[in-house]
């Protein structure tokens, strides 16, 4: 049987998701309860983690600008 190689996913916390969606602490909290953007990941009691992998397909879902 081959060796299965596991890589584990980036995990972000809050501050990474906030530079990287420009979005507000607040914004980003209701639109995860509204279902508009990517639920956390619980790695303790009090610490959650946002998956980049989640956080770049909501980027690219986002509808662009044209000029």
């Amino acid at each position: 049987m081959e060796d299965i190689e596991m890589s584990e996913p980036t995990l972000l916390r809050l501050p990474a998701v906030l530079a990287a969606t420009q979005l507000s602490r607040s914004t980003i909290y209701a639109a995860m309860q509204a279902g508009d953007f990517p639920l956390p990941v619980r790695i303790g009691k009090r610490a959650v983690r946002w998956r980049a992998e989640d956080i770049l397909m909501w980027r690219s879902s986002l509808p662009t600008a044209r000029g």
